[in-house]
Formats: C-alpha cells, sequence, structure tokens
C-alpha cells in the first residue's frame, strides 16, 4: 500500500485562557488517530495554533494592561505543561497573529474578491460613545425581548433561548462601560455566501462525505431553499471596524477581517510555518508548503466540535473553493464531554475534570486517553465522564486484563529461562493466530475513528488470553517437576500474545507502549509487525512494573468541591471567631477587585441589588447583594469593590448569581454601624487578586 500525505488539525483554542478538559479531549482524539496513521506507515503534518484576534482578546489585554500581543503570548506559553502532560504530540503550534497568517489570510480574500464574491454594504451597528468602539453582539447587553430577562447578550437569551439581532433588545447598553449604546452607519465587506456557486459547490461538497450523516442534516438546512425559495444561509459579514486586534483588510483603511475568517487559515499558516522551518518530510514529499497543498494526494482533515460547525464545513471549504485552494477531505465533528451522566461541568460546583489538577494529583495520563477512547466513535455524540466508571475501566481493562499478562509471565522468563522465549506449541499458536488475525478489523476501527470499538475488540482478545492463562496456570506449573517445558511455551505464548495486545493500543497509550518496547528489547512497533513472531531465543529485559491502579482517594481529590460559602460575608463584630482554617483552605476562595459597571433596584425586593460587575474577563457579571438598605443603586456606579470571583453561580427568583461581593456588618444587620460594602484604594484593578 502507497504511503498517504496528510495534514491533521484540531480547531484552535481562542487564546483568551488556558486549556480545559474539552480540548484535552479533542487533542487526544486527534492524537490518536494521528499515530494510528503513522503506525500504518502514512505520513502526518499535525498542526494547530493560537486563535488570538477579536474584540475579546483585546478588551482582555486592555484590562491586564498588556497589548494585544504579549496578552496572548502569556497565554500560549502555558499550553506546553497541557500537550506534554498528556501525550499529544503537535508537530508544529503558531499564532494566528503570525506573519503567514496575515499573508494568507489576505490573499484568499484578495483570490475571493478577484472571483467577484465580495462585496461592501452599510449596516447599522451599535456603538459605545464612552468607549468610542462598534460593539461586538456579546458586549451588548439588555432585556430579552421575547421573556424580558434582564442582562441578556445581544445575539440570544440565555433564559429563554430566543436568538435575536441587538437591535431588538430592550435597554441595552454596553458590556464594557455600561453606557446606552447608539446606532451608528458603518461600511462592511461580505463574503457572498448566497451566491448560487456556492451554494451549489456546498451541497455537492457536504454531501460527497466530508461530513458525517448527523452532521449533514444539521447543515442542510442552511443551504436548501426554505419556503420562500430562498436559502436559510445569507451572505456573510467578514469585515469589523477599528479598534480591532486582528488583520487589516487591503486597501480598506480602519477595516480588519472578523477573527472567524482568519482563524481557519491559522491552519494553513502553522503548516507553512512548519514547512518553512524545515519539518521532517517523507522521501518523495513535495518541499515547499504551496508544492504539498497543491499536490492531488495531500489529504486534509480537521478535528473539530459541534459547536463551531457552521464555520468549519460551510464557510470555511467555500473560503478555500472559490480562492483557488484544496478543500478539505473531511471535518471530523465530536460532541461535548459531560460529567457524571450528562451534567454540564462547572469547576465551581465541583464538577469539572481541571486537566492540570489531574496531573498534579499524579494521575496518570493514560488513563485518561484510555477511558475517553473507550468512549469516543466516529459520530457527533457527548461523551459522559463518570468518575466509578473510569476507574472500574482502568483497573479492569489496562490492569486486570491487559498488563496482567505480562505480570503473570515475564517472572518466569526471567528467573527460570534466562530471559530467553522458547518454542510455542499448538495451542500457543492457535491463540496467537487468533490474536493475529484481529488485525485487520482493529485497524479498520482505528481508521474509521471508532476507538470504543476497537478497544473493546482489544479487550475480547485481552479476555482469550488471560482464558489461555487460566487453562495452564504458569504459577502451578512452575511447582511441578519435569513441566520446563510446557512452562516456557505457555509464558512465551502469554508475552508473545502481550506484545499483539501493545501494538493494538499503541495509538492510545504511546508511553505505555514504549516502555513494553524497553521491556521486550524491540523496535517502535508498527501495524506491519502484527504477522510477526519475536521467536524463540529472543530475550527480554527483567519486567518491571508498567502501571498503577487507580486510587479513590486520587478521584475524590480530583472532584473535590469548593467549600460551601455563606450567602453574605461579614467581618466579626459580636460574633464569635469562625472555626480555624489552613492557608490552602484560604487559597482555593478566589477574591478579585471588580468595578461596579452599573446598579439598580430589583423589582419584588426590599433587600436586594442588581450590580453588573467588570472582574477583568472580557465580560460582565450579574450578582445580587442584599446591601439595599445601606446604598442607593447611583452610589455605587464606577466604584470598586471585592467579590468571591469562584463561588458557584445561583439561581435566585429574579436571576442568576454570579459571585458575591464582600461586606462588613454585625450579625444583626440592622444594628450600627450598618452594612459597608469593600472599597479598594485607588490604582486597584479590575480582575486583581485579593491575597
Amino acid at each position: 500500500m502507497s504511503q498517504r500525505r496528510l495534514f491533521v488539525t484540531t480547531a484552535l483554542p481562542y487564546a483568551n485562557g488556558h486549556f480545559h478538559i474539552g480540548h484535552i479531549m479533542e487533542y487526544i482524539q486527534a492524537d490518536i488517530w494521528v499515530r494510528f496513521q503513522r503506525m500504518q506507515g502514512n505520513q502526518v503534518h499535525f498542526v494547530c495554533a493560537d486563535d488570538a484576534h477579536g474584540a475579546p482578546i483585546m478588551i482582555a489585554a486592555d484590562k491586564a494592561g498588556k497589548t494585544p500581543q504579549q496578552f496572548v503570548a502569556d497565554i500560549a506559553a502555558g499550553r506546553k505543561p497541557y500537550l506534554d502532560g498528556f501525550h499529544i504530540a503537535f508537530d508544529n503550534w503558531h499564532s494566528t497573529d503570525a506573519p503567514e497568517n496575515h499573508e494568507l489570510a489576505q490573499q484568499i480574500y484578495r483570490d475571493l474578491k478577484a472571483n467577484d464574491l465580495i462585496e461592501t454594504r452599510t449596516i447599522e451597528q451599535f456603538f459605545d460613545p464612552e468607549k468610542n468602539m462598534f460593539l461586538p453582539d456579546r458586549f451588548i447587553k439588555g432585556e430579552c425581548p421575547n421573556c424580558h430577562a434582564r442582562d441578556q447578550y445581544g445575539d440570544n437569551c440565555e433564559v429563554c433561548g430566543k436568538v435575536y439581532s441587538p437591535t431588538e433588545l430592550i435597554s441595552p447598553y454596553s458590556a464594557l462601560s455600561g453606557a446606552q449604546p447608539v446606532l451608528k452607519q458603518s461600511e462592511h465587506f461580505f463574503f457572498k455566501l448566497s451566491d448560487p456557486r456556492c451554494l451549489a459547490f456546498l451541497d455537492q461538497w457536504t454531501q460527497s462525505g466530508a461530513v458525517q450523516p448527523e452532521v449533514l442534516n444539521k447543515i442542510s438546512e442552511w443551504i436548501e431553499p426554505g419556503a420562500d425559495g430562498k436559502p436559510k444561509m445569507g451572505d456573510w459579514d467578514i469585515s469589523r471596524d477599528a479598534p480591532y486586534f486582528g488583520i487589516e483588510i487591503p486597501d480598506a483603511p480602519g477595516k480588519y477581517f472578523y477573527v472567524w475568517l482568519d482563524a481557519p487559515v491559522g491552519y494553513l499558516a502553522s503548516l507553512k510555518n512548519w514547512f518553512d522551518k524545515g519539518g521532517p518530510r517523507a522521501l518523495g514529499e513535495p518541499r515547499s508548503f504551496d508544492a504539498f497543498m497543491a499536490d492531488p494526494a495531500t489529504e486534509q482533515f480537521h478535528f473539530i466540535g459541534k459547536d463551531i460547525i457552521t464555520f468549519h464545513t460551510l464557510f470555511w471549504p467555500a473560503m478555500l473553493h472559490f480562492s483557488g485552494r484544496k478543500t478539505p477531505n473531511a471535518v471530523f465533528v465530536h460532541g461535548f464531554l459531560t460529567i457524571n451522566n450528562g451534567e454540564k461541568m462547572s469547576k465551581s460546583r465541583g464538577t469539572g475534570l481541571d486537566p492540570l489538577k489531574y496531573l498534579s494529583l499524579g494521575m496518570n495520563p493514560e488513563w485518561l486517553r484510555y477511558y475517553l477512547a473507550a468512549k469516543l466513535g466516529s459520530r457527533n455524540e457527548d461523551v459522559d465522564f463518570n468518575a466509578d466508571d473510569f476507574m472500574a475501566r482502568v483497573n479492569s481493562d489496562l490492569i486486570g486484563k491487559y498488563i496482567n499478562i505480562a505480570s503473570r509471565a515475564a517472572g518466569f522468563i526471567a528467573k527460570r529461562f534466562d530471559g530467553q522465549l522458547g518454542e510455542v506449541s499448538a495451542d500457543g499458536d492457535n491463540l496467537i493466530d487468533h490474536l493475529q488475525t484481529a488485525a485487520p478489523t482493529i485497524t479498520a476501527l482505528y481508521a474509521e475513528r471508532e476507538y470504543g470499538k476497537a478497544l473493546r475488540e482489544v479487550m475480547l482478545l485481552a479476555d482469550r488470553v488471560n482464558a489461555y492463562v487460566d487453562q495452564n496456570k504458569p504459577w502451578e506449573l512452575a511447582k511441578k517437576e519435569g513441566m520446563d517445558a510446557r512452562l516456557h511455551d505457555v509464558c512465551t505464548a502469554c508475552i508473545e500474545s502481550f506484545r499483539l495486545l501493545t501494538l493494538y493500543l499503541k495509538p492510545v497509550l504511546p508511553a505505555l507502549a514504549a516502555s513494553v518496547e524497553a521491556f521486550l528489547q524491540v523496535q517502535p512497533l508498527q501495524f506491519s509487525d502484527a504477522s510477526n513472531l519475536l521467536g524463540a531465543g529472543h530475550r527480554i529485559n527483567a519486567y518491571q512494573h508498567l502501571m498503577q491502579r487507580v486510587d479513590v482517594k486520587q478521584l475524590d481529590a480530583l472532584f473535590e468541591p469548593p467549600p460551601a460559602a455563606a450567602a453574605e460575608l461579614t467581618v466579626p463584630g459580636g460574633e464569635p471567631i469562625a472555626d480555624t482554617i489552613t492557608i490552602d483552605d484560604f487559597s482555593k476562595i478566589d477574591l478579585r477587585i471588580a468595578q461596579i459597571v452599573n446598579c439598580e433596584a430589583v423589582e419584588g425586593s426590599t433587600k436586594l441589588l442588581r450590580l453588573t460587575l467588570d472582574v477583568g474577563e472580557g465580560r460582565m457579571r450579574n450578582v445580587f447583594s442584599g446591601i439595599a438598605s445601606a446604598y442607593a443603586p447611583e452610589d455605587l456606579v464606577g466604584k470598586l469593590t471585592v467579590m468571591v470571583a469562584n463561588l458557584a453561580p445561583r439561581k435566585m427568583k429574579f436571576g442568576v448569581s454570579e459571585g458575591m461581593v464582600l461586606a462588613a456588618s454585625h450579625a444583626d444587620e440592622t444594628a450600627e454601624p450598618g452594612i459597608h460594602i469593600l472599597n479598594p484604594w485607588p490604582g486597584a484593578k479590575p480582575g486583581m487578586r485579593v491575597r
């Protein structure tokens, strides 16, 4: 079989925060497939990059007192421990703010324009008169026009789910300054996705097998004509006005590409950077990025989450095709990761799975790789992490079934037979032959990303080997006179079988496989090795324990919820001092400087005020506080205070409260001197941590 040339990416993480477990799941899924392809002898270039542009990063950087470039660089500097920790081996990691991406994005735009697929229109959008900038939808808040919930974003209501335009909001305000935005006209650039040429191409491409059937069902409605004969998909606004952190549109001063135009171009930019740096390439492979992408033999694949389907299965292939470039061979879409039977992850509720915390607790990264792989298939389906199931699968499958085979046989080989394998008799040959004949099935499942099914096949094989061990009982053979030859035979069959199982598990467990290769004294395993045996006389090293069991204490620590917090924190006065805590207890409480952007009375409550707080996150928080008896709302607007930022959101009668501001009072809040909200000294900035 001739070698394939593959270009593989995962979705670019937005560079405004560290990796979460959803990123890690996607990267593990792609990494397994890449490792499998390489074990098949195929050449793979596996790249990614930070998605570095857009208003949220620009605003977050400003609040942090940094340039956007420095802000993104600081985020990027923290990527390595996650990737190395979970054995995720990208060939290259780049940034969408790199020169390659500026050049490629601008050239793609020029090519689309030359193809008469770019046009300009004058539109109206909200403008913040205090910040002197046009507001992205997510930076406009107001009252939902459907259910009248307050403090909803400018694109959809999180209470009733209604989708709308920002201009439909009731009493809109800027989430950046609290100012009432004004409508202002601006010239914008549009990619004409509704052009019949685009619709015809997308209809053909999406039905070519490039997307999963369930994804096709979802996106078809955007292409097919509706009741009015027009497709649901309109033209795509690809421009944003200055100030904006992004890539300038050629010959359009003050205009920048919307971040979603240049973000996927980052895949190509990272690959180009990899080629320009001299990344290793196979014999006979094109030596330049342009030649590689122009080669008909090159295959392009993207792994993404289901929340960004539209951009990757409609906008992106159309951009590539009509700019004269290769379109993806396939876009592989996966679902979300949930916790304990479908619960959405939340760090504050103790249901989050923090990747670095997982590693810091000494938990084996390959436990997680195996568990996620055992749940992953080729369909766009959610994956649930259940702590009890995780421990049971790892301890039963990896330790009880797989590792157990080597531990039960290797000691006898070392002590009784000088570390050398022997001849295998008929029953051992039958066992090994059974394992070898499974190779085509397992490789086909890996190729189709049916990891769960592949691992089930491997564990059925492990069951078969363990049944052979139990039938022959090498520990009893070792005690019987004249049974050395049979003991050697049985243990050799076990080691040969263990090697085959390791080969089949290697894409999922690369570090463990490397340890096994060293133990067996073999070259890195490839799938072509499934037809071979180590053979009589092959010497193996002394066995050393390969993997520990999951300890329930580790899981308890991983999901340890934050300490319960009171509804309102008060300074003791006439109250006993609370129980002693340790510095570790205190460090779990994340106190942040917050600016009160807006404050208003809560209709139906005489105690609560509704505070809109800026905590330096690039978004606003809604917090209810029982301080109405002490403060008029207008007296608090613009003031700084301190809040508990990692308190679990609490659903109240009047809405969701996303934290807690700190105030001082006696136990009886009506007693003198009353309630006093904490007010930091001048110089403190939103987002600073109180230590």
